[in-house]
């Protein structure tokens, strides 16, 4: 494996053979460079495909893995990419397609990046990880951290989905709740990294994590060949995605740089939407006001647990991809994306964690303003599973059916 270390701000170099965490310089997220020359010729697409390799891992040359044999892995990635279905309020897009993160091994994306930080603080000889969490990272954290044999800190807010809890004390995690947003157990991170010397696998505070989430963009471009039955690797029109860290965004615009350089692409790019909650909504008031990066927002609130990121390291990153590619940013309220979750559920049958909700009630608002056209190859990305939020739903009130009473069929709805 070569690889190499630079700031994704000022350009300036890091060493990439011991622990690093942001620019020394400038502060800001370092990213991994690979020689993309060196392998033109032998990472294929052809080849990709043909591995019997069942994760993330078939992509192993841009990875940050020595040995590919050797990743720490349950089975991450390769999530399908499912065409939506006419019908019901998904009628008005012709071309509409779901790429569904609730098939990785902890229910969401957050699967991808924690095996590729993991893997490589394995190489590097890390005994101990921290990260705040506000629920799927922590739990993904935990997974593969207990699969490596790693000691794993946690800081999460006190109001943290109760799965998220359960799924991280369950996989051996040390879990602390913590009175406050992400950012405030973020401080408590650092600062604790500094006293007991833990190593920062916070979102894109080292440069590993966005690795593995940049494959989604890899495997976007071939999902897409295969549905459209095109030559060559093909990206949508147009990415939405629920953007709280962002790092799922900032990964595929950095694939797609990749990809092109590999020669699987042009210069072509889909059309970057990022969708926020609209209690917590940086980005969107960054992006709408022309700046290149975002204030904090005070007083956060949206019970979409991943989309409740007031500050984010990443956010010039991200305002530079939505904007080069003619993207936008849109804030959705709470009430509008739980119910995109429903019709979700009830259109596709594909039960969506709120920030995927978020995805679909943005693309409603975009069609209706004439921002997406319906026949435009469209891809929202579901992030997770909503079986990690059920205590956000109330259970209804449902006929109760006794197999004792020859009259069970008159509580029979419908009949």
């Amino acid at each position: 494996m070569h690889i190499a270390l630079f700031c994704s701000a000022c350009r300036a170099k890091h060493e990439h053979a011991r622990p690093q965490n942001v620019c020394r310089s400038c502060g800001k997220p370092l990213f991994a460079q690979y020689d993309l020359g060196a392998i033109r010729d032998s990472f294929r697409p052809a080849m990709v495909r043909t591995r019997p390799t069942r994760s993330m891992w078939k992509f192993a040359e841009v990875l940050p893995v020595s040995n590919p044999s050797r990743a720490v892995s349950l089975g991450e990635g390769l999530t399908p990419l499912l065409r939506g279905q006419r019908q019901g309020p998904f009628a008005g897009f012709e071309n509409l397609w779901i790429k569904d993160e609730s098939f990785n091994p902890t229910a969401s994306f957050k699967a991808r990046g924690m095996a590729a930080a993991v893997t490589r603080a394995v190489e590097l000889g890390i005994g101990t990880v921290a990260l705040p969490s506000a629920g799927n990272a922590a739990g993904a954290a935990a997974a593969y951290t207990a699969r490596a044999g790693l000691k794993c800190i946690l800081m999460m807010p006190a109001d943290t989905p109760p799965a998220n809890i359960i799924e991280s004390v369950a996989q051996g995690a040390d879990v602390y709740l913590v009175r406050g947003l992400i950012s405030d157990a973020g401080k408590i991170v650092r600062e604790g990294c500094q006293r007991f010397g833990w190593f920062d696998l916070s979102t894109l505070r080292e440069p590993f994590r966005v690795e593995g989430k940049k494959i989604m963009g890899y495997e976007l471009a071939l999902d897409m060949q295969a549905a459209l039955g095109t030559p060559a690797p093909k990206l949508p029109d147009v990415i939405i995605y629920p953007a709280g860290g962002g790092t799922g965004l900032v990964g595929m615009w950095k694939a797609f740089d990749e990809m092109q350089e590999l020669g699987w692409i042009g210069s072509e790019r889909p059309r970057m939407v990022a969708v926020q909650a609209a209690g917590c909504a940086p980005i969107v008031h960054a992006f709408e006001a022309g700046q290149e990066s975002a204030e904090p927002i005070k007083n956060a609130h949206t019970i979409a647990a991943g989309l409740r990121v007031p500050g984010a390291i990443a956010d010039f990153l991200m305002l530079r991809a939505i904007r080069s590619s003619g993207g936008t940013a849109i804030a959705v309220t709470d009430g509008e994306l739980m119910a995109a979750a429903h019709e979700l559920a009830r259109g596709q049958g594909i039960f969506a964690c709120p920030e995927g909700g978020a995805t679909w009630a943005a693309a409603r608002k975009l069609l209706d303003t004439g921002w997406l056209k319906t026949g435009e190859h469209t891809v929202l990305f579901n992030t997770g599973s909503g079986l990690k939020y059920t205590h956000l739903e109330k259970l209804p009130d449902l006929s109760v059916l006794d197999p004792a009473d020859d009259n069970w069929h008159r509580n029979v709805r419908g009949t």
